[in-house]
C-alpha cells in the first residue's frame, strides 16, 4: 500500500453524494416520525429487485437487506453504514456533516407556513406580493397556484418540513435574474427567523402540464464553523463543487462549481474531470434527482430506475482513477419514495470507498457520525483532523 504514502497533493478524492439514498431509519427517527423508513430496501421491493451490479461488486448489499443485491464474497470496496450526529434530517446539515461540521442546533421549521412578519418585510423589500405562505409538495402547489401565478404574477410561496423557504415563478413570467434577486433578499431576510436555506423554483408549461427546470438556485446559510473545504482550500488543495455543493455551503471553501442538470448530466461531468490529467483535489458531487424528482414525488419507481442508472457511471468512476485516487460513495440522508408524506426522512446512510490504493474487501462497521468522511479525507491529504469525527482506516 505504498500509493497512501506518496505525495498527497497529487491525490484526487471523488466524493459522491447519492442525494437521499438511506439505508434504514436511525434511533433517532421516531422523533420526526420516521420509523420503518428504508430507501434502498423498500424502493428495490417495490421494483421488485434492483440490477446494480458495480454496487452489488463493491459491497452495497453487505450493508444493507436490498432486493435483487446479493451481499459480495470479497467485496471491492470498503464497506460500512454512517450515523448522522447534527439534528435534523436535511440536505445543508447532512452535506455540512460529510464537511466534518456538526450543527449543534436544528434550524427553525415552520409547519404552519411563515409568520406574517417575515413575509411582511419579505415583501416590502422586494416589492412584490406572494401567493400560498404554506407547507406543500414543491410539484403539488406548482399545480395548484400555478394558474393563479401566471395572471397575477405573484410568486409562488411555501415551506416543508425542512427548514426551508422555496419560491416558484413561471420563467416567462418573472425572468430567472429576478427570481433569482427576490430569493437572495428572501435568504437576507429569513435569517432573522432562522431559515437554513431558500430554494429559488423556477418552472415552465401550461396549465395542468407544469415541470420545474434544472434552473433551480439555493441561497443558503454558511456553515457555522470551518469544514473541511476550508482546511483543504487554505492548504492550497483545489475543491471543485459538480451540482448544488456551492450552494449548500455559501460557495465558501468551494472556489470552483459546475452547475448540472440532473444526474446524467452530473455523471458526465464527473466522469469528464476524472478524465482530465491535470485535475487535482476534491471533486465533490450531488446527485439531486434521486431526492428531488422521485423521494420527494414519492416515485419508487422513479427512484429505482435512478439507482440502475448511476450504477454504470460509479463503474466509468473506478476505471478512470489513477493510482493516488480514491472515491467515496455515500448520501446525506434519506427520502424513502414509499413512505407517507413527501419529506425526507431520518437514516442511515451507506459509504463505500474503493481506489487502487485502498485496501477492499473489509467492513468499516456503523460509524458515529458521517463527519468521519470528513476526517478521512483530509488524512489523504496529510492534513490535520478537525476532531469532529474518526477517521476510517483504509488499510
Amino acid at each position: 500500500m505504498t500509493a497512501l504514502r506518496q505525495p498527497p497533493l497529487e491525490r484526487r478524492v471523488f466524493l459522491i453524494v447519492l442525494d437521499s439514498v438511506g439505508c434504514g431509519a436511525l434511533p433517532v427517527a421516531h422523533l420526526y416520525g420516521d420509523e420503518g423508513a428504508d430507501p434502498l430496501g423498500h424502493t428495490a421491493e417495490a421494483a421488485g429487485g434492483l440490477r446494480t451490479p458495480v454496487l452489488e461488486a463493491l459491497g452495497l448489499g453487505n450493508i444493507h437487506a436490498v432486493r435483487g443485491i446479493a451481499p459480495a464474497g470479497h467485496p471491492s470496496a470498503l464497506w460500512g453504514r454512517l450515523a448522522k450526529k447534527s439534528p435534523g434530517k436535511d440536505t445543508q446539515t447532512g452535506h455540512w456533516e460529510l464537511a466534518g461540521y456538526i450543527a449543534g442546533e436544528a434550524f427553525a421549521v415552520y409547519p404552519e407556513g411563515f409568520p406574517r412578519d417575515l413575509v411582511d418585510e419579505l415583501e416590502r423589500r422586494t416589492g412584490v406580493a406572494f401567493l400560498g405562505n404554506v407547507p406543500a409538495s414543491g410539484t403539488a402547489i406548482i399545480d395548484e397556484l400555478g394558474p393563479r401565478h401566471m395572471e397575477s404574477a405573484r410568486p409562488i410561496l411555501y415551506t416543508s418540513a425542512d427548514s426551508v423557504l422555496q419560491i416558484a415563478a413561471h420563467e416567462t413570467v418573472i425572468p430567472l435574474d429576478r427570481l433569482y434577486e427576490i430569493c437572495r433578499v428572501a435568504g437576507e431576510v429569513s435569517r432573522k427567523w432562522n431559515v437554513a436555506r431558500v430554494i429559488a423554483r423556477p418552472f415552465v408549461g401550461t396549465p395542468g402540464a407544469f415541470k420545474r427546470t434544472y434552473n433551480r438556485k439555493d441561497y443558503a446559510v454558511p456553515p457555522g464553523g470551518p469544514t473541511m473545504l476550508d482546511r483543504l482550500t487554505d492548504a492550497g488543495v483545489p475543491v471543485t463543487g459538480v451540482g448544488k455543493i456551492g450552494d449548500i455551503f455559501a460557495y465558501r471553501g468551494v472556489p470552483e462549481s459546475r452547475h448540472t442538470e440532473g444526474n446524467e448530466d452530473g455523471a458526465r461531468l464527473t466522469l469528464e474531470l476524472a478524465g482530465d490529467p491535470g485535475r487535482r483535489g476534491l471533486i465533490f458531487v450531488n446527485f439531486v434527482d434521486f431526492d428531488m424528482l422521485y423521494g420527494h414525488r414519492r416515485n419508487a419507481a422513479g427512484y429505482a430506475a435512478a439507482l440502475e442508472a448511476i450504477d454504470p457511471f460509479i463503474g466509468d468512476l473506478g476505471r478512470r482513477l489513477g493510482p493516488l485516487d480514491t472515491a467515496i460513495v455515500t448520501a446525506d440522508h434519506g427520502n424513502d419514495p414509499t413512505f407517507k408524506g413527501t419529506d425526507h426522512t431520518s437514516e442511515y446512510v451507506p459509504v463505500l470507498i474503493f481506489g487502487p490504493a485502498i485496501a477492499p474487501g473489509r467492513p468499516v462497521g456503523t460509524r458515529a457520525s458521517l463527519a468521519d468522511v470528513a476526517e478521512t479525507v483530509l488524512g489523504l491529504y496529510g492534513l490535520p483532523p478537525m476532531g469532529s469525527g474518526t477517521a476510517i482506516d483504509l488499510g
